[in-house]
């Protein structure tokens, strides 16, 4: 048996997230991963109360969370094991650009939750190149798997670029292949992914915790005369959904692969 090795400084005791869905999440992601194998017996309530630093009855309520997504089950007596029918490991990505955003597409519904001309914010208005004080359209979608919601698009074009979006548009149809159907040529992307707490907002639209860990994807989409077209904020819970590329081998370790930056040296670590 695969034993995990964890400690107490994966769990935040600062304000936030409760203690018990971090450890949910700590030991959710050992059990997928394979760390506890299917079948394998996992600490008992005082061991993991000992390991993380916290009571019973946040390992309690923890297990329980395990539980009730059928990860685990309970024998009286013996403790608690690893479910034989764990999920499968979720297969790499294979697909490009547009085909995953058109698998997406059709995987999921949409409702609309604002299409609107607004004023952007300044660093919206930077990334699309436009004049201060000069507004924008706005559209917000929530997408959602078989009535789970699992995605919040925060979009962004200029006004001569999306003026004509409709909500039945919206609705029917990804973002991209409309503005393809308007003649749109699309030459890169721009992507930064990271982490962000739920907001109050956020947190209703998705089903989830306030102050729970969220990714943020951000795009910026450019035509093939470098024009930016689309300004996407994509917010979407690590429990539901996951990032996957399709990168050329030719493509590894440069800018066209991505790159970490490190916000260290501007002080915002501490």
């Amino acid at each position: 048996m695969k034993r995990a090795q964890a400690s107490t400084d994966e769990i935040s005791k600062k304000p936030g997230v409760p203690l018990h869905h971090q450890l949910f999440l700590v030991l959710k992601d050992q059990i997928l991963r394979g760390l506890y194998e299917p079948g394998a017996q996992i600490p008992t309530e005082d061991q993991l109360g000992a390991l993380f630093n916290v009571s019973r009855i946040t390992v309690r309520r923890a297990v329980s969370d395990l539980h009730a997504q059928g990860l685990v089950v309970k024998r009286h007596g013996h403790g608690t094991f690893v479910r034989q029918e764990v999920p499968a490991a979720r297969p790499p990505a294979t697909l490009g650009f547009i085909e995953l955003l058109r698998k997406q597409a059709q995987d999921t519904s949409v409702k609309v939750l604002r299409i609107a001309l607004e004023q952007p914010p300044a660093l919206i208005s930077l990334n699309l190149h436009l004049d201060p004080g000069l507004a924008a359209i706005h559209a917000i979608r929530l997408r959602s798997a078989k009535g789970t919601p699992v995605m919040v698009i925060d979009a962004w074009l200029p006004e001569d670029v999306g003026g004509r979006l409709t909500n039945l548009d919206l609705r029917e149809r990804a973002m991209h292949e409309i503005l393809l159907d308007q003649g749109a040529k699309f030459g890169r992307v721009v992507q930064e992914i990271t982490a962000v707490p739920a907001i109050p907002e956020l947190a209703q639209q998705l089903r989830t915790e306030v102050g729970s860990p969220l990714l943020r994807i951000s795009r910026l989409l450019y035509d093939v005369g470098q024009r930016p077209l689309l300004h996407t904020t994509i917010y979407v819970s690590p429990d539901r959904s996951r990032v996957l590329a399709d990168i050329p081998i030719g493509s590894m370790n440069t800018f066209s692969a991505g790159q970490i930056a490190h916000d260290a040296h501007n002080g915002h670590w501490t």
